[in-house]
C-alpha cells in the first residue's frame, strides 16, 4: 500500500498528532493549551504512539491543513467568523462555546474549567460541603463521564438530590457563576455578565446517568421514579444504553466493531438481546460471524457484573466515537437524522 493511501486512512486525531509533532514544542504547546483535558489526552496519546511516520504522510497532512485553512479564511479578513467555525468543527458547539467566548471576549479560564483537569474524587472533595445547588451546577458543567464518577463518591441521598437539581437546571445567572468561581479561587472575567449560561437539564442528567454503574443507576432511577414519574420517563427516553446499539446504522456498527476486542464483544453479547446479536452478526463477514457464534456457544456461565462491565466498555468507546463525529448514536430520545 502506498504512503499516500496510508495517509488517507489516518484518523482525525492521528492527523492532529502529526501536525502538532511537526510544529515543534513551543507552537504545539500553544495549541494544546486551548484544548480540554479529553482532547489533550487523546491527541497526546496519539503523539506518543506515533512510530515511523513517513515524510509523504507528514507532507500530506500539512497540505490538507493548509488547504482547509485556505478554503475557510484569508488572513485578517473575517477572522472572528473563522475562529468560531474552526473551533466549532473541531470541538462541537457545546465544548467550543466557552472557549470561543474566552478567546473573542478576552476572558480567562474559569475555576469551573480547572475542575475538568482534576480527578473525580478530588472534585467530589472540593464540592462535598458546598450547597447542593452549587454541587449540581458543578456536576452539570463537567463532562458526563467525569460527572458520573464524581457522583459515585457521594452517598445515595446526595446523588439523588444532585441529579434532581441537574434535571431542573436550565440557565444559570452569570452572577452565580462568578460567585462559584470566586469560591474556587478564580475570578470569572471577560464579558460573562452579558448573558446567561445554558447548563443542566433533563438531557444532561440522562448523559450523566449513562456513566453510572448499573446498580447505582438502577437505584437512583427507582428513587427518581418515586418522586417524579414523568421526569424518570424523560430521563430514560434520553439515556443511551447497550440495547440502543440496535438503532445505530450499519456503517456505525461496522466502525464501532473495529474498535472492540473479540473478548469484550463475546462477554457483552452473552447478556444481550437477540436484536443486538443479530445487528452485530449482520455487520460482520460470514467467517467472522461464524467464529463469534462459536465463541458465544463455547463461553460458559459468566457473572452479570462481567457482562455489564463489557457492555459499559463498548458504550464508552461508542460515546467517544460519537463525540469525535465518527458514528451517530441512535438512542430513542436522540435527534432524528435526515
Amino acid at each position: 500500500m502506498s504512503d499516500a493511501r496510508i495517509a488517507t486512512k489516518l484518523s482525525k486525531v492521528d492527523k492532529a498528532a502529526i501536525l502538532l509533532l511537526s510544529l515543534g514544542e513551543a507552537d504545539a504547546a500553544q495549541v494544546l493549551r486551548h484544548l480540554g483535558p479529553k482532547e489533550v489526552q487523546r491527541v497526546g496519546t496519539a503523539m506518543a504512539q506515533m512510530r515511523n511516520v513517513h515524510r509523504d504522510q507528514v507532507e500530506r497532512v500539512m497540505s490538507e491543513f493548509v488547504e482547509i485553512v485556505g478554503d475557510q479564511t484569508s488572513l485578517g479578513i473575517g477572522s472572528e467568523g473563522y475562529i468560531r467555525k474552526m473551533l466549532t468543527q473541531a470541538l462541537g458547539e457545546d465544548k467550543a462555546g466557552g472557549l470561543i467566548d474566552r478567546i473573542l471576549l478576552g476572558g480567562n479560564t474559569s475555576g469551573l474549567d480547572s475542575l475538568k483537569w482534576m480527578e473525580p474524587r478530588a472534585v467530589a472533595d472540593v464540592i462535598r460541603y458546598e450547597h447542593p445547588q452549587i454541587q449540581a451546577i458543578v456536576v452539570a458543567y463537567l463532562d458526563p463521564d467525569q460527572a458520573g464518577e464524581v457522583l459515585s463518591h457521594f452517598d445515595h441521598k446526595a446523588r439523588l438530590d444532585i441529579v434532581l437539581r441537574v434535571s431542573s437546571l436550565n440557565t444559570v445567572q452569570p452572577a452565580a457563576l462568578k460567585e462559584l468561581n470566586q469560591i474556587l479561587e478564580k475570578q470569572f472575567s471577560g464579558n460573562a455578565n452579558t448573558s446567561r449560561t445554558t447548563l443542566g437539564g433533563v438531557k444532561r442528567a440522562a448523559d450523566i446517568m449513562n456513566f453510572l454503574d448499573s446498580s447505582v443507576e438502577g437505584q437512583l432511577m427507582d428513587a427518581i421514579r418515586d418522586i417524579d414519574e414523568d421526569l424518570s420517563a424523560q430521563i430514560e427516553d434520553l439515556m443511551f444504553v447497550f440495547d440502543n446499539l440496535a438503532d445505530v446504522d450499519d456503517r456505525g456498527i461496522q466502525t464501532l466493531l473495529r474498535e472492540v476486542s473479540s473478548e469484550v464483544l463475546v462477554m457483552a453479547l452473552k447478556g444481550a438481546d437477540e436484536a443486538i446479536k443479530e445487528k452485530v452478526f449482520k455487520n460482520m463477514s460470514k467467517r467472522a460471524g461464524e467464529l463469534l457464534r462459536d465463541d458465544l456457544e463455547a463461553k460458559g456461565p459468566v457473572r452479570i457484573s462481567e457482562v455489564e462491565s463489557a457492555q459499559k466498555e463498548i458504550l464508552t468507546i461508542a460515546r467517544r466515537m460519537a463525540e469525535a463525529g465518527e458514528i451517530v448514536l441512535g438512542a430513542k430520545g436522540g435527534e432524528e437524522m435526515i
